[in-house]
């Protein structure tokens, strides 16, 4: 959406940006079953950007390309994008430019003989967003109070977060069959789907969960977690109230559906309301849904957990790991300056 504007040229008539997006998004980049009919003014958009666009082959010369890198760098609302966001739209352009030297329409890749310095990135989980245990528990009873039946429906899910770091598209893509759960002691979660959401006008079955493979996991690859009894506990009696979906998922709605993003952030932002003081309801405490799995990764490595092991069931490689969650490892520094006096003094 930001690049296809970026690569026109200056002819007359053009449409403000805004206009070439919605054209872009609501009708030109949708399989072509999915394409209603364009109004005549859209119509007229349309035919201007087809004009307009330019070849291809332009895209070697390194003023244009510096004009789609300019392009992402900066909001829709013409502020300074986040870097992670811009990186992530760079390896778009970087994987179009792949794909024509593979088929042959240019000799090599541009992007590669560009001098630009991306943003630098901020990969890294800032400790104040992380609970302690206390307050994450806190927090999971206080979304039982939210809504006479959305919040409790919706507990083990988040407790799913919390207790197994579950990212919010493994949960959602939770079955029974998935679930070990005895009457005492450790259970198992064995994942294998995870239904991301998406504008169901760009997935491929239509709708806006589609069932994907695990992040960072080969086809058919399956990750085993082991789970407290608190959260055997907690799915035993959600499935005993709320039964599960036809085809076995845990979480959805009273009338079937998956839950949005939306809605899973609007209940969690309820619940923080609920659970916490004014003072760190206003801070970056568990501020997103997501953040309960920033918070188990990070209890786990505190208390010693190897980090090899707790990369396997967070589902990342132990680089990854050190990386996202170095700031949250407590003790280190004081090790350091213990280690450093030692040294000093001898």
């Amino acid at each position: 959406m930001a690049l296809v504007p970026a690569f026109v040229k200056d002819l007359p008539g053009k449409p403000d940006d805004a206009e070439l997006r919605e054209v872009l998004r609501d009708h030109a980049l949708l399989p072509a079953d999915r394409r209603a009919e364009l109004p005549r003014n859209r119509a007229a958009v349309l035919r201007w950007l087809e004009t307009a666009s330019l070849p291809l082959a332009d895209l070697q010369e390194a003023g244009v390309l510096r004009r789609g890198l300019d392009a992402i760098s900066v909001t829709f609302a013409g502020k300074k994008a986040a870097a992670n966001t811009v990186l992530r739209k760079r390896e778009v352009l970087n994987h179009l430019l792949e794909l024509a030297v593979e088929e042959k329409v240019l000799p090599s890749n541009p992007l590669r003989e560009i001098k630009w310095t991306p943003p630098k990135s901020t990969e890294a989980v800032d400790p104040r967003t992380v609970v302690n245990p206390r307050q994450a528990g806190a927090l999971l009873a206080a979304v039982s109070y939210v809504g006479r039946s959305r919040g409790p429906r919706m507990m083990a899910l988040y407790a799913c977060m919390y207790y197994a770091a579950l990212r919010p598209e493994e949960a959602a893509g939770l079955r029974r069959e998935n679930c070990q759960l005895p009457d005492e002691g450790w259970g198992m979660l064995t994942l294998e789907k995870t239904r991301p959401q998406a504008n169901k006008r760009y997935t491929d079955s239509g709708e806006a969960h589609d069932e994907r493979g695990l992040k960072h996991r080969a086809e058919r690859e399956t990750r085993p977690i082991p789970i407290p009894p608190v959260l055997v506990a907690i799915l035993r009696e959600h499935i005993k109230r709320y039964g599960v979906a036809d085809d076995g998922r845990l979480f959805r709605t009273a009338k079937g559906r998956p839950y949005t993003a939306s809605a899973i952030s609007r209940i969690w932002q309820e619940a923080r309301a609920i659970g916490f003081g004014p003072e760190q309801a206003a801070s970056p405490l568990a501020a997103r849904p997501y953040d309960l799995r920033h918070a188990a990764v990070s209890l786990w490595l505190n208390i010693g957990v190897p980090a090899t092991e707790v990369a396997q069931r967070a589902g990342h490689s132990v680089e990854v790991l050190q990386r996202v969650y170095a700031k949250c490892v407590e003790g280190q520094a004081l090790q350091a300056n213990n280690k450093i006096t030692a040294a000093l003094d001898d």
